[in-house]
């Protein structure tokens, strides 16, 4: 059993409805995410990599807390919170979104769930978009109730986890189209089901709309899963990375805009209402960005997972940015990353330094991300 006297000192530190059960079946670390205890290992990383790989997962995210807007003017509320045109997300379907700043950065990078005409939830990253969200409508005249329900997500995630979710919820969830969702129930226990994931495999997310029965679901994934080799694990920063799917907080902050990271497809340009951030993100549009998020390769044996951001110069020495993730992919037998860089050493075949504490100075190139499936073949299959 884990002592969790070594990361807690008293209540201030929120607890999964699922936390028991992740001690249970032998967590061995946690972080602090959203003011929640995360677990984010219960084997060595490599194995629960290529177990996501080859079989399927099962993941605590409770961390991923929800902002839940309703009331009379919660579409047109929801909708100033992000360059997206929610008007093309119908009830029953989910978008990832960016919810800017009034100068283009981003906040957080959640995905939205339509419940209703009237009712989002937001999915979030390690930020405090329920304050953020009740400042910007303080003052907007819109009538809506900002909070946070009582809902926690699981991850079902690998090349099994449709067979998975067919013994557990029939051909009403595994028909779901990607980034689409159904309500319904396990065994009584009020749930929504998400074709998503954060993974770059097959796989859904199982929101637990009851708290107080974390360990029953749980355990009833568990089991239905004993027949698919079902293992609990933490989050694939190797699976990830090679996906190209970025980490708010590490590859992304409110320092940064969509131009700069690339996720400038969350712009939609024909949108016609205003939304915070418009006039910042036409003007950086225009006048282009000043650096960019770049995938590398990473010369040398293999690296560890970056705990720090690492500094990264051109090739002639002189300093340009850091690189923000960076990890050993077992697949591709190479290391690989994205750092944050001037527009200048952007360009693919972009010849970089990389100092790495302990290893010293590495040779680095810009190369095209994702690493693997670029089209997201595999978890849209």
């Amino acid at each position: 059993m884990f002592d969790m006297t070594l990361i807690q000192r008293g209540a201030r530190l929120r607890r999964s409805p699922f936390f028991e059960a992740t001690q249970r079946h032998g967590a061995k670390a946690y972080t602090v995410y959203n003011h929640m205890l995360f677990p984010i290992c219960f084997d060595d990383l490599e194995a629960e990599y290529w177990h996501l790989l080859q079989h399927v997962t099962l993941w605590d995210v409770s961390v991923e807390r929800q902002v839940e807007i309703t009331g009379p003017d919660a579409f047109a509320f929801t909708n100033m919170l992000t360059p997206r045109d929610l008007s093309k997300c119908a009830v029953g379907q989910g978008k990832y979104i960016v919810i800017t700043a009034e100068d283009g950065g981003i906040i957080n990078d959640p995905v939205l769930l339509r419940l209703g005409e009237n009712h989002f939830w937001l999915a979030l990253a390690d930020s405090d978009v329920l304050l953020w969200a009740r400042g910007v409508a303080f003052n907007s005249g819109l009538s809506v109730n900002i909070t946070e329900p009582d809902v926690s997500p699981l991850q079902v995630q690998g090349p099994k986890a449709r067979e998975l979710m067919q013994a557990l919820f029939g051909d009403a969830v595994t028909k779901l189209r990607y980034y689409w969702f159904v309500e319904t129930k396990l065994d009584g226990i009020p749930v929504v089901v998400t074709r998503t994931g954060w993974t770059g495999e097959v796989g859904y997310e199982i929101y637990l709309r009851d708290g107080s029965r974390g360990g029953e679901l749980w355990e009833r994934v568990m089991n239905a899963g004993a027949a698919y080799h079902i293992r609990p694990t933490g989050p694939s920063d190797i699976r990830r990375i090679e996906a190209g799917i970025l980490n708010w907080g590490a590859d992304m902050t409110l320092e940064n805009n969509v131009y700069e990271v690339g996720l400038e497809r969350l712009v939609d340009r024909d949108k016609q209402t205003t939304y915070v951030g418009r006039d910042a993100l036409l003007r950086i549009r225009n006048e282009g960005p000043r650096r960019k998020l770049v995938g590398l390769e990473i010369e040398g044996a293999r690296i560890a997972f970056n705990a720090t951001k690492w500094p990264v110069a051109s090739a002639a020495g002189k300093a340009v940015g850091p690189v923000t993730s960076a990890v050993w992919s077992p697949r591709l037998k190479k290391n690989i990353g994205f750092a944050m860089v001037p527009v200048a050493q952007a360009a693919l075949g972009t010849a970089l330094q990389v100092d790495i504490p302990g290893a010293g100075t590495r040779q680095a190139t810009v190369v095209p991300m994702p690493f693997i499936d670029p089209a997201k073949e595999i978890p849209k299959s």
